[in-house]
């Protein structure tokens, strides 16, 4: 499977399109004119794939650096320069295992609940620490897919592949008055990994989840993010977010969480200050690890 990343080194942006292989990493000096047109003109996944490699690629200056290399940094996937005109938004509640039955084969689509995250430019990175309220009441790590779309200067929204994020919350807030205090539990930052993986959503993602708490493993358990694994079609969710005017803003980047099956909470674990959150998506080879720092109290 294509993918395709985005970097800073030494104070440049580069591009690259295969993640590590022996620690180390091939970057390709960024035309991002260039891997923009790249994602908008392509039709189908294997002619995007094409595309976008043929830009990065093609006719720029190459590095190779180490992976671990301390001055360099990755980007989220196609975090645009105004990074506020970009937006972290997704579904809830979208896993089977949520549910008290299996959808029919030809159900009528029922659109699952909607929040808005908040902008591109609060996505964390791995390692970067997950700011959350001072006191939370009960928080959960959600391993999800990511679907990213670009939107072109007539706000059509194009795919252009999907990645892994951590969407952190307050759970226990959310349950205290789910009609009224979702958004607030969604109050905590979110990461993803830099990797853009240019093809459809994954039918079959799994994976497992690692809490470490000084040092040591506190918590651990698996999880099951793709399509196989949600009540709802994909390319309903997707059809029917769209249908709405103000995600087709020209030149606006979605990053869209497709939501997460059970994990760390509904075993009765408590995630604390401190503790680093290891997302393993074993079928993709991605490792998305972060730890938690809560907020101090405001002033």
């Amino acid at each position: 499977m294509s993918v395709f990343f985005e970097s800073i080194y030494k104070g440049r942006r580069y591009a690259g399109v295969e993640p590590p292989s022996g620690g180390t990493l091939t970057l390709y000096a960024a035309d991002d004119d260039r891997v923009r047109t790249a994602f908008l003109s392509a039709t189908g996944t294997e002619a995007l794939a094409e595309a976008v490699t043929a830009a990065v690629t093609e006719g720029t200056e190459t590095l190779s650096v180490a992976a671990d290399d301390p001055e360099l940094r990755f980007l989220p996937p196609l975090l645009p320069a105004d990074a506020n005109n970009s937006l972290i938004n997704g579904f809830m509640g979208t896993h089977r295992s949520k549910f008290d039955r299996a959808p029919e084969p030809d159900e009528e689509f029922t659109p699952p609940n909607y929040y808005i995250k908040g902008l591109g430019s609060w996505l964390r990175l791995p390692e970067e620490p997950l700011v959350t309220p001072a006191n939370p009441v009960w928080l959960l790590e959600e391993p999800e897919i990511v679907l990213v779309y670009v939107n072109d200067d007539e706000g059509r929204p194009h795919y252009a592949g999907y990645g892994f994020g951590n969407d952190l919350n307050d759970i226990g807030l959310h349950l205290e008055k789910p009609w009224a205090w979702t958004p607030y539990a969604k109050l905590c930052e979110t990461s993803i990994a830099p990797w853009l993986f240019l093809g459809e959503p994954p039918e079959t993602v799994t994976g497992r989840v690692v809490i470490e708490r000084d040092g040591e493993t506190a918590w651990e358990g698996g999880f099951s993010c793709g399509a196989d694994s949600l009540f709802q079609r994909v390319p309903d969710m997707a059809e029917y977010l769209f249908s709405y005017p103000l995600l087709r803003r020209p030149g606006l980047v979605n990053y869209l969480f497709l939501g997460a099956d059970k994990a760390s909470y509904h075993d009765g674990f408590r995630i604390g200050d401190g503790d680093r959150l290891v997302l393993r998506v074993d079928s993709h080879g991605v490792e998305l690890a972060n730890p938690v720092r809560y907020a101090d109290p405001a002033g």
